[in-house]
């Protein structure tokens, strides 16, 4: 699609296309593309090549280790990587806790852990969500009390991505119970090798370990590891969903899944099937509305408005538009998609080529795909924002 890109922009396309089909490692394209799972290393080896062109973390300030890239470079960046097979550019430290720190950090806290992100040596996740504090994140009980120049942190934290590989963690924690729920919080750097820090794995639904419950037994955390002030937690909260949710859209991804649906529907003979035409353009049409909604609101971005309810929106539909054509793949797929084993999936590695490897993985991708329309906010807190922010009900 032209949608009016300035010749930089352009130029950019190119650099990034022509970059990635050269760097990215066949073995993890092939996983990406047939949908396997990957691992921790699959992840770092790319976020590593990245690392070295200066591009893991392209939108920050040049000030802070970044490429000073505009909106459009950044929604380009990561159009041309997904839909080449590149894995998800892990957020939690780039996207998430590298944007706070920097915007709100004190100089030490920048010096000591903006390095380590845009080199891509230290690992973050993210602690949010908690076993009674999901979608409404601001009924958290993980309580830090004062004790002289550190915090004693107490509670857990649950489904945090990748925290089993992490190094450090980013939280949300109470450091006032009396005071009005959103107005007692407070964002704390937690060393994941601190003493009383235990992570138990949390199995997905299509059999992977990428989620995990964090328990802190009276886990010592200075003081000095607190962003901002004591108690305003929740701005810094609110300031990183709002970079979490802006290129919520996966728009190359969603691409990448409709070139995999069309081969395996030429593969069964459905190509000229009423009902299977029927159903792509439909999905053709929801991806190509969904771009030109992402590209209006980057126009936006561009011309100094910070991103509102439309990030609400890229989110809701985003993650919808995705889930429905993990599901009508495996509809597609129709009996072939009952032999499902992740057991099995994963040894399955070394001949990606197989059939029955690929159409595991497209069950897996489904699966998983269940997870976008939850994390970042549900799909339900999304439709609350909208009705309140811009239809005005309630």
């Amino acid at each position: 699609m032209d949608a009016g890109w300035s010749p930089e922009d352009r130029a950019f396309r190119k650099e990034v296309r022509d970059f990635t089909q050269e760097k990215l490692p066949a073995a993890i394209r092939d996983k990406v593309m047939s949908g396997r799972p990957l691992e921790r290393q699959d992840y770092m080896r790319w976020q590593d090549i990245l690392a070295q062109k200066g591009w893991i973390a392209g939108f920050w300030p040049k000030c802070h280790g970044g490429q000073d890239w505009t909106a459009s470079q950044s929604y380009i960046f990561q159009e041309e990587t997904t839909y080449a097979g590149a894995p998800w550019l892990l957020p939690f430290g780039v996207n998430y806790v590298g944007p706070v720190i920097y915007t709100y950090g004190t100089e030490e806290q920048k010096a000591r852990h903006l390095p380590g992100i845009v080199s891509n040596e230290v690992f973050w996740c993210q602690g949010y969500s908690e076993p009674n504090a999901g979608s409404d994140l601001a009924r958290l009980s993980t309580r830090a009390h004062r004790d002289g120049d550190s915090y004693i942190v107490t509670g857990s934290k649950i489904w945090t991505s990748m925290a089993h590989w992490a190094d450090w963690i980013f939280a949300l924690v109470r450091t006032d119970s009396d005071a009005k729920p959103q107005a007692g919080i407070s964002f704390l750097l937690i060393d994941l090798n601190s003493p009383g820090i235990t992570i138990q794995p949390i199995q997905s639904i299509e059999g992977a370990h990428h989620l995990n419950q964090v328990f802190f037994d009276n886990v010592r955390v200075p003081v000095d590891n607190r962003i901002g002030e004591e108690n305003a937690g929740w701005t810094y909260a609110k300031f990183l969903l709002g970079h979490e949710r802006v290129l919520s859209a996966e728009i190359g991804k969603a691409k990448r899944m409709l070139e995999r649906l069309r081969s395996l529907a030429e593969e069964r003979n459905l190509a000229r099937d009423p009902r299977y035409l029927e159903n792509l353009a439909r999905l053709e049409t929801d991806v190509l509305a969904l771009e030109w909604t992402t590209l209006r609101m980057l126009d936006t971005v561009m011309g100094g408005t910070a991103p509102g309810v439309e990030a609400s929106m890229l989110k809701l539909r985003g993650s919808t538009v995705v889930q429905e054509i993990a599901e009508y793949t495996v509809d597609v797929l129709g009996h072939e998609a009952l032999a499902f084993d992740p057991l099995f999936l994963e040894e399955t590695i070394n001949d990606p080529s197989s059939e029955l490897s690929r159409n595991m993985g497209v069950v897996s991708e489904f699966l998983f795909q269940r997870a976008p329309t939850i994390w970042g906010g549900s799909n339900e807190i999304q439709r609350n924002i909208i009705s309140k922010h811009a239809l005005g009900l309630g």
